[in-house]
């Protein structure tokens, strides 16, 4: 097999920069008609014919021999059964992982408040768990049980009374990992169903699939369009594109070690974005022969190769501080900030999903076992979205108390203001509230 790079180039400095950098960036998550009519025409079959859908898609689309929905259930016991089949040292690894991403979000929690006014007046906010999330987890080969540690510990650290998760299972491949993973992360429920079928069945629930409140979790071109048409009826997570990786480097990392950074978004899948930026041309150079270099070595060279060459791209800027500049304007998921003193740089840094600090602090350990979340704002999101976390699946309820003084007070406020839009029985709800010897002043 041979493989090669033809990594794009940019300079900062060119006068086409800004539009050679949109055109880079330029993705669409668009489902084409046929896709997006086959996900309505397999969300209303689930709607309207429930587990025998299901069974149905299952059949057809991943393979497997169901016979009813029973077949397509695993119990506790199964999970269970999953940590004995995994060895020592991936068991180990999970529990690790696991912990600390229950560690770093605990530090999430939010806790109801009040406060009382002098007149008697209580406002506040009540912070409520979800009743229940459905994890959406990818199947087969290409499953992650990192995705359920991440999606599944937050909800349950948030107070999630249940946990449904949903994972294809093509051709009766189970994937032993995947299930200790939420044997671990406290799973309730498993369904061996995916694809948007899974999504519909999560959304509006049928005869033994429980509806949720809100579908987290990654999936296919599928699985991303049922969920735009089912948010409303739930709450989603996001609609995530392809993972990116964005490097700002002083020219002093070893260019291997940013080679292979490169390579661990680019080996997502061909439309994954992994970006150099640096002050230094020199270091450029040596890190595209790194990349010559090292690419025959990976096991997932095809899909490397039209990664980097597709969306790939070596930035050179004039100085440090225009390399931040740029960051903020690509607004990436994963940032490394793999310069001498990171902290100094981190003030300026407005928009990335996680930023990864100094030379040793590689990605892929936030994918798995540093803490923080790894399901992260993708395609510029991060300009206005954060990190999945325990508030995403928790919800706040306003309180409001109003002693008889401050019902009088604020009625005189609330009735100007509804009077000047026309809003009469607002305004009268709350005058007849206010008191008497007030009225007459």
């Amino acid at each position: 097999m041979t493989v090669s790079t033809a990594i794009a180039r940019l300079n900062a400095a060119d006068p086409d920069f800004a539009r050679h950098l949109d055109h880079l960036l330029s993705w669409e998550s668009v489902s084409d008609d046929a896709v997006n009519q086959r996900v309505l025409d397999i969300i209303k079959a689930v709607r309207e014919r429930g587990d025998a859908a299901l069974v149905e898609f299952t059949q057809r689309f991943d393979g497997v021999d169901a016979k009813s929905i029973d077949d397509l259930i695993l119990g506790r016991e199964r999970l269970e059964l999953a940590l004995t089949r995994i060895t020592d040292t991936q068991r180990a690894a999970l529990e690790k992982a696991a912990e600390r991403v229950r560690i770093y979000h605990e530090r999430q929690k939010q806790d109801s408040w009040q406060y009382t006014e002098a007149d008697g007046t209580v406002l506040g906010q009540k912070v409520t768990p979800l009743d229940r999330a459905g994890l959406y987890v990818p199947g087969g080969k290409a499953s992650y049980p990192s995705s359920v540690l991440m999606n599944a510990i937050p909800a349950k650290v948030a107070g999630v009374t249940e946990v449904v998760m949903v994972v294809p299972t093509p051709r009766g491949e189970v994937n032993e990992l995947v299930l200790a993973a939420a044997c671990i992360a406290g799973v309730d429920r498993v369904f061996t169903v995916g694809g948007a079928q899974a999504v519909a069945a999560l959304a509006y629930g049928t005869e033994s699939v429980p509806q949720v409140d809100k579908i987290v979790g990654p999936g296919n071109i599928y699985v991303a369009t049922a969920k735009r048409h089912v948010f409303g009826q739930v709450g989603i997570d996001m609609i995530a594109g392809p993972s990116e990786i964005l490097v700002v480097c002083d020219g002093q990392t070893d260019p291997d070690w940013i080679a292979m950074d490169l390579f661990s978004q680019a080996e997502h899948d061909e439309d994954a974005q992994a970006i150099l930026v640096s002050p230094d041309a020199e270091f450029l150079d040596r890190v595209a022969a790194s990349i010559d270099k090292l690419l025959p070595t990976m096991e997932r060279a095809e899909i490397i190769e039209k990664s980097v060459n597709g969306r790939g791209a070596l930035i050179l800027v004039r100085d440090m501080q225009q390399a931040i500049d740029v960051a903020n304007r690509i607004a990436p998921e994963h940032l490394e900030l793999s310069v001498a003193d990171p902290q100094a740089w981190l003030p300026q840094i407005r928009h990335a999903g996680a930023i990864f600090m100094g030379r040793h602090t590689s990605e892929a350990l936030g994918d798995y076992c540093a803490g923080p979340n790894h399901v992260l704002p993708t395609s510029g999101t991060a300009r206005f979205s954060s990190p999945l976390g325990v508030y995403d699946f928790q919800k706040r309820s306003s309180i409001i108390f109003c002693s008889e003084q401050g019902a009088s007070e604020l009625g005189h406020t609330a009735s100007v203001l509804a009077r000047g839009e026309s809003l009469t029985a607002h305004a009268r709800s709350a005058e007849y509230r206010i008191l008497t010897q007030e009225k007459g002043n």
